[in-house]
């Protein structure tokens, strides 16, 4: 299982790599990532859930793929460099929007799932 998350984490990180240089707008990147992350880990639970994917998919890339693609520390990072430049505003709306637009979105992926 450690094999699959490990590659699960490679192909997630490249792929979060390539879209951070991709979208260039400041932060929008790593917001993109961690909603579509969202959105993909509710799919493959729900998936892993009903027992439509393999205990070894799951850790590919529910546990590898995701993790690695999703990132917590960067959004942590994001807000702290709007707070040290004093822009209160936008680092509010940005954590309000990117928890709210995540879990959201989680959401509405399950409801229509069951």
């Amino acid at each position: 299982m450690m094999v699959a998350v490990a590659f699960g984490g490679f192909f997630g990180s490249i792929l979060r790599y390539a879209i951070g240089q991709y979208v260039t707008k400041r932060f929008a990147g790593t917001w993109i990532v961690n909603v579509l992350g969202s959105m993909l880990l509710a799919f493959l639970f729900h998936e892993h859930e009903q027992g439509n994917i393999t205990d070894q998919i799951w850790s590919f890339a529910g546990i590898g793929f995701c993790g690695a693609f999703t990132t917590f520390s960067t959004f942590s990072n994001d807000v702290l460099q709007f707070m040290m430049e004093k822009h209160y505003k936008k680092a509010l709306f940005y954590i309000v929007s990117s928890l709210f637009v995540s879990i959201a979105s989680a959401a509405v992926i399950l409801y229509f799932l069951n």
